[in-house]
């Protein structure tokens, strides 16, 4: 693909100094640094949003096993309580071309949702976004971490506009937000699971807490948040006082996993997430039936608004379907996107992929195995506009 997928590294030696005010706006790390960080990353990462959902299912195979046929009828009445939420999959940006190119791959969207007011939908930020890419041959699961501040289009209000795609799940929920997934990045994403920050505190706390080992420069940043995170879920908590290894509550940790102003910016946000996640799993992993089976239930209890903290359009009868696959499934590649982006102010900081173009292309030929894979016309608009607005052609 000549230039298609050439990485900025290579080409824009001037924008390696993203400037210390872009990181009050949670920039990226210069292009090299997140080549580099991508690239030891690989193979670890996985969203929490996917792990506490693979966390339930995994317990609820325990379960089964160990109760057998009266598991099957207990088990089923925990799946009926993730909350579905419809959505018309046929407004959700995918073309027919799309679609026979991807008709191997079950994409769907893991988003975790900084829920804020009693709304799923409007108001409130898809803080997490991950695409789990399946394999339906193998089985074997590709994570694309799509970064939060990506500049493309969103809708707002029936009006197109370029923006960070975070908002729109504020705009328009989650199928606002499988459309501007889809038209951006040429997916045919149908199918979506979202966890609030409510499931990951109750998930912690559900635990008796996590061990974490707290840097001097992440406090400030966790306090901050413990305050917001607090008045929002009604949780109380303390204030972290000292640095180093100490267990945290529900509202600490996931207070913890939402920093992003310190040196690794939205990378190290990430590896934050995995950490508490990883140490939630290791925990669970000790449990009795009888405490899974109360692990699963805190998780799943409603909200203080009454909501269901995990939701999505999966069906019971599909979810099921997953439950005998879920020895088989490999995670083998963590992919984040775009690859190559430039920081800029707007109203407000962006990243901006460069291209979007060149970054779609690549994804189709890593991720989707299309070695030629030209983009679509609709991403071939989109990233025109991105670059008469903000003048990052390379």
């Amino acid at each position: 693909m000549s230039t298609k997928g050439k990485r900025m590294a290579d080409n824009s030696g001037k924008e390696e100094n993203i400037s210390s005010e872009s990181y009050k706006y949670g920039a990226y790390e210069r292009n090299k640094e997140r080549e580099e960080e991508n690239n030891m990353r690989k193979k670890k990462k996985m969203n929490k949003g996917l792990k506490i959902f693979l966390i339930i299912l995994l317990v609820l195979v325990i379960i089964i096993v160990g109760l057998g046929v009266a598991g099957y009828t207990f088990v089923n009445g925990k799946i009926g309580k993730m909350q579905k939420e419809n959505i018309d999959t046929t407004a959700v940006g995918i073309s027919e071309e799309t679609k026979q190119e991807l008709k191997g791959y079950r994409n769907i969207a893991l988003l975790g949702i900084d829920s804020r007011a009693d709304d799923y939908g409007l108001g409130n930020r898809s803080d997490c976004m991950m695409i789990a890419s399946i394999n339906q041959e193998t089985n074997g699961i590709k994570l694309i971490s799509v970064y939060r501040d990506t500049y493309v289009y969103v809708m707002e209000n029936g009006t197109k506009r370029l923006d960070k795609i975070t908002h729109a799940y504020s705009y328009g929920g989650a199928q606002n937000t499988l459309k501007s997934l889809n038209e951006a990045m040429d997916l045919n994403i149908t199918e979506f699971v979202t966890v609030n920050f409510d499931a990951v505190i109750a998930a912690v706390d559900s635990l008796g807490g996590v061990y974490i080992d707290i840097d001097e420069s992440e406090i400030k940043y966790v306090n901050d948040y413990i305050d917001a995170t607090s008045e929002s879920s009604g949780v109380k908590s303390s204030h972290i006082t000292h640095a180093g290894r100490q267990k945290l509550d529900g509202v600490q940790a996931v207070s913890y996993t939402r920093v992003r102003y310190t040196a690794g910016g939205d990378y190290k946000r990430t590896e934050r997430m995995r950490t508490v996640v990883d140490a939630m799993l290791s925990k669970a992993k000790t449990l009795s039936i009888s405490q899974l089976n109360n692990f699963v239930d805190t998780i799943l209890q409603p909200d203080k608004t009454g909501q269901s903290k995990i939701r999505t359009n999966i069906s019971t009868s599909e979810i099921w379907g997953l439950i005998p696959k879920l020895a088989s499934f490999k995670v083998t590649e963590s992919i984040g996107w775009p690859y190559d982006t430039k920081g800029i102010t707007l109203d407000r900081w962006y990243g901006v992929p460069v291209t979007l173009q060149s970054n779609v292309e690549r994804l189709h030929k890593e991720a989707f195995e299309q070695e030629d894979y030209e983009a679509s016309d609709t991403v071939k608009e989109m990233s025109a506009a991105i670059v008469k607005k903000t003048g990052y052609s390379k």
